[in-house]
């Protein structure tokens, strides 16, 4: 995918070389406590057990509020430009330290213009998520980042978290090559945000509140195939940027990572009910609906099947 060098203004942190400090903002409380669980958690459930977990210690309550004319706003944080520094980090240094850190940079800007452009057609305020880069161990909002927790979105401090080893295990392991694959999974992580901007994510995290683990898990479904969704959508408004071969990339990087494949390579059996992200089939035909219509209107995976 041929997309522009990242603008230098996006918000960047970078935690490489600076070590872990444990849960950031959070004590002994009860939240510090409860996330102190999520190197257990992602080992029995996965990037969307980490997800559930974080919902539900952040819960804020809310409604499913997609983009149309006459939808609700995003009322939480005060809105900021698109690419106006808000944590005065560098991302010129920070962005060119390798060469997936670039292409993190670069997907993370195009996201954030593109999102950044469909709000304001639809009348809505946007306010730009940071990228925050870390090795091995860091902090976030949410407490302790991990390698081995893979990519995450943050909502208490909107941020996108990323030890950029990822992408060589994304390649070598899950055999999901090409940098359209590793753009997906910034574009993934950034369409949780928009999720978090739209009161999305608030409104699953009440739903898990009042249902049992099973049901919970089902909406963490719903939640991370519209995120692949949304990242269709992003992907089809810089389709002038695609190469050919990129879309099936991304499906080939939707099918590695989908619950039924991975628990199949790793368990040998399938557990439908222990499910968070969604099969590998439910993850190709939602990314590819978002590539397909451009419209995040489309992506509401919380009506009907999925």
């Amino acid at each position: 995918m041929r997309l522009d060098d990242f603008d230098p203004n996006i918000n960047v942190e970078d935690q490489r070389g600076q070590g872990g400090s444990g849960f950031g903002g959070f004590g002994g409380g009860g939240g510090g406590m409860l996330l102190g669980l999520l190197p257990l958690v992602f080992s029995r459930f996965g990037c969307g057990g980490v997800a559930i977990l974080l919902a539900v210690v952040f819960f804020f309550g809310g409604g499913i509020n997609m983009l149309s004319g006459g939808g609700s706003q995003y009322n939480g944080a005060p809105t900021a430009q698109i690419g106006q520094p808000q944590g005065g980090h560098d991302a010129a240094s920070s962005c060119t330290v390798d060469a997936a850190s670039k292409v993190a940079c670069n997907a993370f800007s195009s996201a954030d213009k593109t999102w950044g452009a469909i709000f304001q057609q639809a009348g809505q305020q946007f306010r730009a998520p940071k990228l925050v880069f870390y090795s091995g161990d860091g902090r976030s909002g949410c407490g302790a980042a991990q390698s081995a927790m893979g990519p995450f979105y943050c909502p208490q401090d909107q941020g996108i978290y990323l030890d950029t080893s990822f992408f060589a295990e994304l390649s070598n392991r899950f055999g999901a090559k090409g940098d359209f694959a590793q753009d997906y999974v910034i574009a993934h992580e950034f369409g949780h945000h928009i999720q978090n901007l739209l009161g999305i994510s608030d409104k699953v995290a009440q739903a898990q509140q009042s249902e049992g683990e099973v049901a919970g898990n089902h909406e963490s479904v719903k939640l991370e195939l519209q995120a692949d969704c949304f990242a269709g959508v992003w992907a089809a408004h810089n389709k002038d940027r695609m190469d050919p071969g990129d879309i099936q990339e991304g499906m080939t990087a939707a099918h590695a990572i989908g619950d039924d494949t991975l628990q199949q390579e790793s368990q040998g059996r399938v557990m439908p009910d222990s499910f968070t992200h969604g099969t590998s089939a439910q993850r190709m035909a939602w990314l590819k609906k978002g590539i397909d219509t451009g419209d995040l209107n489309q992506c509401d995976t919380f009506s009907g099947a999925i």
